[in-house]
């Protein structure tokens, strides 16, 4: 009997020993194993996730959830869930992976910033992708294999990446970064690579940007859309905190509170650590049942860069131009953006015409540049100065005649050696200019204009459309060439004219003027069932001067002038060159 109770003991003992372990939710599962390295986490070491990473991280582990969306701001420690999942899946559910970037540049630095040293970090996770033991070889940087499954890191803009994968996990950074290709959009072409598995996850996560064609706003919509509510410390009643909650005393934005919108008390930000441990998520669409969405926003992070008094000084610094705004709305608020107008009326931008022009110049102005646009017949020019805030169109001018002949540019540049008296007592020059080079019709005659004058920054541009920077430097047969984002650019314009007068006008512009400023309308069109922004000419109306507009604008980017500096310059007097040269005469000549 002894011996059969010892040999029972065995046998269990083995038995529970060849038990797998028990499959944790991920937020316990980072909670213990995972480690971050200094290099990546100014707080390196074992993870403590806040509340609402908790609920987001199970929510990607739990095998009842098909997708999860997540509509994300900045400092609220969200990166670091991806490479958690990623690691999860690795260690405990190997499988076919696929995380999707942007670019090439943000797999790349995904790998080696993030992946690789928190993988190196965690002893649950070292060496698992180490091996050399890919297809047909080695492994690559963007492309692992591990015991019972592989990682693919790709970027969007490559779309023939994604043919050759079938996966099961299928994780999406960013996605409002990623614009349709040709192939159509590379999230819908990621997730069919999923349709192969009746298990599949699907895990997307962005900033949003555009409210009309965010891919994760869009996505969230389809989901659950929980919201993380709080207690307030006051009444109990739970709220999600937002913008309009946040209140300060008049120039004091450190004095920022949350002004409870049950009790109307004001909550200290001393309340804000344990408003946050004890909320939680609510579905605000509780009959979705496979898509798990979440909204999280920038005022529930306990980071010290994010108390409310800094996101309410960042704001007074961001109000004052769309653009800045903008960014603060998508990247602290998570939310998306709403164009104030798709056009603007040529009337009313005529009717803020103010009674400057280039020969009477603001005081504010610091900088002039210049767009150029090259037609058949003439080629226009159009004067912006640059503020600390505004941009002002000084002035515009048209030179009669063909590109093709050397005396139309010998007229321009003219133009461009055009100096003015500062009100301050100094004198204007032209910093910048961009030439359009994209007509191609005289295309080499811009090129041998601006190839010897490139060192007074007048430069050749070219326009491409999507979403680019305002001014990328490239070439062309030797020439420096600038390819400039003008779909960006016009919606700058757009949203400036729209909401403000940033963008102010000389009483010396012609009712021309303001109508080829007004000579496009923003659109949503579709490519392939996926919604994106472009611009388009309102039939019958000439676009000159938006052109050139758009290229001023651009122009601005090349120069790089200390503000401070160029404003006490123009505090000096300077004399202005004169325009007719003086004649010495000879008392030879005259007898």
């Amino acid at each position: 009997m002894i011996q059969s109770d010892s040999l029972w003991r065995v046998r269990e003992n083995a038995l529970r020993a060849l038990k797998p372990p028990p499959r944790l939710p991920l937020s316990k599962w980072i909670e213990r194993h995972l480690r971050l390295p200094e290099d990546v986490s100014a707080l390196p070491g074992q993870v403590r996730l806040w509340r609402f990473q908790r609920g987001i991280a199970d929510a990607i582990s739990d095998p009842a959830v098909e997708r999860v969306t997540l509509v994300k701001s900045v400092r609220v420690g969200l990166s670091t869930l991806l490479t958690s999942a990623v690691g999860s899946f690795v260690a405990n559910e190997p499988s076919p992976i696929l995380l999707l970037l942007p670019t090439e540049a943000d797999c790349r630095d995904y790998v080696v910033s993030d992946l690789e040293p928190i993988f190196a970090a965690t002893p649950a996770l070292a060496g698992l992708l180490s091996g050399d033991n890919a297809e047909g070889g080695r492994n690559t940087l963007l492309s692992r294999r591990f015991p019972g499954g592989s990682l693919k890191v790709v970027a969007a803009k490559a779309p023939r990446n994604l043919r050759r994968h079938n996966v099961r996990v299928l994780l999406i950074d960013e996605a409002d970064a990623m614009e349709p290709t040709a192939e159509g959009s590379p999230v819908v072409l990621a997730e069919r690579r999923t349709l192969s598995f009746a298990n599949r996850k699907i895990v997307m996560g962005s900033t949003p940007t555009e409210e009309a064609t965010s891919n994760v706003l869009r996505s969230y919509e389809q989901s659950d859309q929980r919201i993380f509510e709080v207690p307030c410390p006051e009444c109990g009643e739970r709220t999600e905190i937002q913008w309009r909650h946040i209140e300060w005393e008049p120039d004091k934005p450190e004095t920022a509170a949350f002004r409870c919108p049950h009790c109307e008390e004001l909550i200290h930000e001393r309340h804000k650590a344990a408003m946050i441990e004890k909320g939680r998520w609510r579905a605000t669409c509780p009959e979705v049942t496979s898509h798990a969405g979440f909204r999280i926003n920038a005022l529930v992070s306990p980071h010290s860069n994010a108390s409310w008094g800094k996101l309410a000084t960042e704001f007074l610094a961001a109000k004052g131009s769309p653009d800045t705004l903008q960014t603060f709305v998508n990247t602290i608020l998570a939310e998306g953006w709403r164009e104030a107008a798709d056009e603007v009326d040529e009337n009313d931008l005529a009717s803020r015409a103010e009674p400057w022009n280039l020969e009477d110049v603001p005081a504010e102005v610091l900088i002039v540049t210049c767009g150029v646009d090259v037609q058949d017949d003439r080629i226009e020019v159009s004067f912006i100065g640059h503020g600390r805030d505004d941009t002002f169109v000084l002035g515009h001018s048209v030179v009669w005649g063909s590109p093709g002949d050397d005396s139309t540019w010998a007229e321009l540049d003219d133009l461009l050696k055009s100096a003015w008296q500062h009100p301050n007592g100094g004198t204007l020059r032209i910093d910048a200019a961009v030439i359009d080079s994209g007509d191609g019709g005289f295309t080499e005659r811009v090129y041998a204009f601006t190839r010897p004058r490139f060192g007074r920054k007048i430069v050749s541009g070219k326009g491409v459309a999507g979403n680019r920077p305002a001014i990328a430097r490239s070439s062309a047969k030797g020439v420096p060439l600038f390819l400039i984002g003008v779909d960006g650019l016009k919606a700058q314009i757009l949203t400036r004219l729209a909401r403000g007068r940033t963008i102010r006008f000389s009483q010396s512009l012609e009712p021309v003027y303001f109508e080829q400023v007004a000579s496009e309308r923003r659109v949503v069109r579709y490519v392939r069932g996926q919604p994106y922004r472009r611009f388009e000419r309102i039939l019958g109306k000439r676009a000159e001067a938006l052109d050139c507009l758009v290229y001023g604008l651009a122009a601005r980017q090349l120069v790089t002038v200390n503000l401070d500096r160029r404003e006490a310059e123009l505090a000096s007097v300077a004399a202005l060159p004169s325009s007719v040269p003086p004649v010495v005469r000879s008392k030879w000549m005259s007898g």
